[in-house]
């Protein structure tokens, strides 16, 4: 098993929405709980901005604008003047719900999950935002997660972590919208598991942060098992390729909710990374 290294000394009570930036070179997460985006300098200096209210997910518009999904709307946000300009309301009417996962697919647009803040039954939904249109594609999901795509640009994921399952959905060639019924691609829930956030390496494998578990699973292209990485901490979170070459593996974690004291945990909340011998994919811009 590779070296698991920490990659920064704050603990996130939600750590989520990790993702590389591959023009600044840069990776970031969010505490959702906290109300802040964190990230590193080149020095390794810690780097965070805090809001207004719970953020959760981003996708990249240019090197220093972030598209930010907020509990109550997909706004702009500028890196360098801290600047947020709204681009649309996510259930802003909705006081229970908040954005949770989400991810830019291959033509730009940006898919985004949401989820009761106490998890009720079946408030979520997942969103995808596109050519200036929010258009809900899946209702009445209890934990939006694993928002991710094929390298090919055939299918989409997405899990409802509540259900203990993991989804694919075929898409338009053309315009990436959903055709068809999902299916179910993974079901976690037979071996008691519960999916949380993942992506898709280059040759279409699917990783997926298995809250509970201690781990980070790896499945092929037909959802089949092939192993799994195991983390320092129970619940994560939320994986993501970056570094070098797209070959380290990042994954966020969570410390809210442990039932044991955090001293038996003491890298709960924390975010790893290690080297793996596979290419993620690039982080697709956001086309607004």
């Amino acid at each position: 098993m590779p070296d698991v290294n920490i990659v920064d000394q704050r603990s996130c009570q939600l750590g989520e929405g990790a993702f590389w930036h591959p023009t600044r070179k840069q990776f970031f997460w969010f505490d959702i709980l906290e109300k802040k985006l964190l990230s590193q300098a080149k020095d390794h200096r810690p780097l965070e901005w805090a809001f207004d209210e719970l953020v959760s997910a981003a996708g990249w518009i240019d090197e220093r604008t972030l598209l930010i999904a907020s509990e109550t709307a997909l706004s702009q946000f500028d890196l360098e003047s801290s600047k947020k300009s709204k681009i649309c309301s996510l259930e802003g009417d909705n006081p229970i719900t908040r954005s949770n996962d989400g991810r830019a697919d291959p033509w730009g647009g940006f898919w985004i999950g949401t989820m009761g803040k106490q998890a009720e039954e079946k408030a979520g939904a997942i969103y995808r935002y596109y050519r200036g249109e929010l258009r809900q594609l899946f209702p009445s999901l209890t934990i939006t997660n694993a928002i991710c795509f094929s390298p090919d640009r055939r299918f989409a994921y997405f899990a409802d972590t509540a259900m203990g399952a993991i989804w694919r959905q075929a898409l338009n060639e053309k315009d990436g919208w959903p055709i068809d019924l999902p299916t179910m691609f993974i079901d976690c829930k037979k071996e008691g598991l519960n999916p949380d956030g993942a992506v898709i390496d280059a040759h279409g494998n699917l990783w997926n942060a298995q809250w509970g578990a201690s781990r980070v699973a790896c499945y092929n292209a037909h959802g089949k098992f092939k192993f799994a990485i195991h983390l320092p901490a129970e619940q994560i979170t939320c994986p993501a390729f970056g570094g070098q070459g797209l070959t380290t593996l990042f994954a966020t974690s969570a410390k809210h909710g442990l039932e044991q004291p955090f001293f038996t945990q003491p890298h709960a909340g924390k975010t790893f990374a290690l080297s793996v011998e596979t290419r993620g994919q690039c982080e697709h811009p956001v086309v607004l």
